[in-house]
């Protein structure tokens, strides 16, 4: 093992000045070191060495392991080299015996093993030796139960060990797979270029994927399409900007704040099982009895729900969550920006919290299509849902949408399917799970984040089966009868309060949530602490079942259940 006690960049030996790759300017190389190797005029990301990598984002002291695994030539292989040749050529230009550094240590105090491609070492190329190391250290991560790190940088298989290059994209994917059932978090931080068996293995497989800016993923070369197919393809096709907007990784930092967003990432991980909440038990304020509720004129109740000034789920994010870390992407080629979600603390302990965003001015509610999911946005919530469950982490989410979109692009992707899958998904999570409808709960596409073991709701929020214009249309054939159909539907938090739709009322500042975000804010903080407190000493088990029994009474004539779920 080899200690290493700084960070710090590759340096141009003996280079003065170096040409942007990127820009073309001329970069005097003490300058672009101090910068991490970022070009300071247009942002280009200059490749780092492994150990360099090591050095920049570990904490002092970090280990670097020598696990002694070296490439064979079993085929004996030669094209205009021989296989043998260019190994030792590799290893005398890099100082690396292969093409990936194990290191383990700490990383803003987080600990983590971590797996470091380096490119200069043929390309990066996953040959037996890259495959046993990146294995190696994921076995390594599950004996020690922390996160495992995969800084990925490659140009593919490695062709001069032919098929058994191949067999390391089912070795390391199943490595990761252990890693999965052992609830141990992995994350992926992709470099430029990250290609082939690479990308379509340990690089793509891990809950979090983090991207530098401008770095270059996928399964097939831009030159190997363009040749291959004769497609014409887009400027930006396969950077880290377009993966973003296509939902296949979940954040671009650029290498400055690397530290920053793992280490957010990281602190999700748990090594011992979770406890309540560590703050001093104070009232929730929730109301619980619909009796001490005013009376309020149902379609009032829907216009207040509906203001433009409420808090959304990012103004709630920021004003009652700590060190929110967004998370994108259903990792099926979208991104919905109805639905945000991610990793947080709440009273210091983290959470995942998924939530509807509509946005508040006319454009960014275009953008956000008014806070209607498509399927991409039920599956990134599911997603991260998983993320959950396999990390023991409490789920939060917060409903504010009229419904699912009802566009006929949602439709061909499987929308039922995915509001469905939500459903079921959300209702065998064995971890606690809390919603509050803060604004307007519309239809199947609030219900598919709402399936929790306690759901809430703000005094001025709405929940229904049909908004009151869809159902005076279909029953009154007249939408100008909304408002007899609000009357109609009991859709006010104290009729769900009766109804026992929600288990608590969360007071509203006066005038309402739009007329005082912080205290708000603090109001849904001090609920969801209390809610949370209650649900953590049960097992994943009794809160599968108490979920699933709250959802069973609604309707239910046996005298085998009570009004509220529970089994007499």
């Amino acid at each position: 093992m080899t200690a290493v006690a700084h960070r710090g960049v590759d340096r141009d030996e003996g280079v003065r000045w170096v040409v942007c790759p990127g820009c073309r300017t001329l970069l005097y190389v003490r300058r672009l070191a101090r910068d991490l190797r970022v070009c300071p005029d247009c942002g280009h990301h200059h490749r780092l060495t492994a150990r360099a990598r090591v050095a920049q984002l570990f904490d002092d002291g970090v280990e670097v392991l020598d696990i002694g695994a070296r490439t064979v030539d079993v085929l004996g292989f030669t094209d205009t080299t021989p296989y043998p040749a260019r190994l030792a050529a590799a290893r005398a230009a890099t100082g690396l015996d292969e093409a990936v550094v194990l290191a383990s240590g700490t990383l803003d105090g987080h600990p983590v093993v971590a797996a470091v491609m380096d490119f200069r070492f043929l390309g990066g190329s996953l040959g037996t030796a890259v495959g046993e190391l990146v294995t190696r250290a994921a076995e390594l991560a599950l004996a020690r139960r922390v996160p495992l790190l995969l800084v990925c940088a490659s140009g593919g298989a490695r062709m001069q060990e032919g098929v058994l290059s191949l067999m390391q994209m089912a070795k390391t994917a199943a490595a990761l797979g252990e890693l999965d059932e052992a609830g141990v978090l992995t994350v992926s931080l992709v470099t430029d270029p990250t290609y082939g068996g690479v990308a379509a293995s340990f690089a793509t497989l891990c809950d979090v994927i983090v991207a530098e800016p401008g770095a270059r993923l996928g399964f097939a070369g831009r030159r190997v399409i363009e040749q291959t197919i004769r497609e014409t393809l887009p400027d930006d096709f396969q950077t880290a900007e377009y993966l973003l907007a296509h939902g296949l990784v979940d954040v671009i930092t650029p290498r400055a704040a690397l530290r920053t967003t793992l280490s957010r990432v990281l602190a999700a991980a748990r090594t011992t099982p979770p406890d309540a909440p560590d703050v001093p038990d104070v009232p929730d304020g929730v109301v619980r009895d619909h009796r001490l509720l005013p009376e309020v004129e149902a379609w009032d109740a829907v216009r207040r729900a509906r203001e433009l000034g409420r808090p959304t789920t990012l103004d709630y994010l920021a004003l009652a969550f700590d060190d929110f870390q967004e998370l994108r992407g259903d990792r099926l080629g979208e991104d919905c920006p109805a639905v945000v979600g991610g990793i947080a603390r709440l009273a210091g302990a983290p959470v995942v919290v998924v939530g509807h965003q509509k946005g508040r001015t006319a454009e960014e509610m275009a953008a956000r299509d008014y806070g209607m999911p498509t399927p991409a946005g039920y599956r990134k919530a599911a997603r991260l849902m998983r993320l959950a469950a396999k990390l023991g982490l409490p789920v939060v989410t917060l409903v504010d949408t009229p419904g699912a979109h009802p566009g006929r692009a949602a439709e061909e992707r499987g929308q039922a399917v995915a509001v469905a899958e939500s459903i079921r998904l959300m209702a065998r999570l064995p971890v606690p799970v809390v919603t509050v409808v803060t604004g307007e709960g519309g239809s199947g596409g609030a219900l598919a984040l709402a399936v929790a073991n306690e759901v809430l709701i703000g005094s001025n929020g709405v929940y229904s089966v049909i908004s009151p214009e869809g159902c005076a249309a279909i029953l009154w054939r007249d939408r100008r009868m909304a408002p007899a159909a609000a009357r109609a539907l009991r859709l006010d938090a104290a009729n769900l309060l009766r109804l026992g739709v929600v288990d608590g009322v969360v007071p509203e500042p006066e005038g309402g949530s739009g007329h005082d975000h912080v205290l708000a804010g603090q109001r849904l903080r001090d609920a969801l602490v209390a809610a949370l407190r209650r649900l953590s000493g049960m097992t994943g088990d009794r809160l599968v079942a108490a979920r699933r029994a709250r959802f069973r009474a609604f309707g239910a004539t046996s005298t085998d259940h009570d009004d509220r779920g529970e089994q007499r």
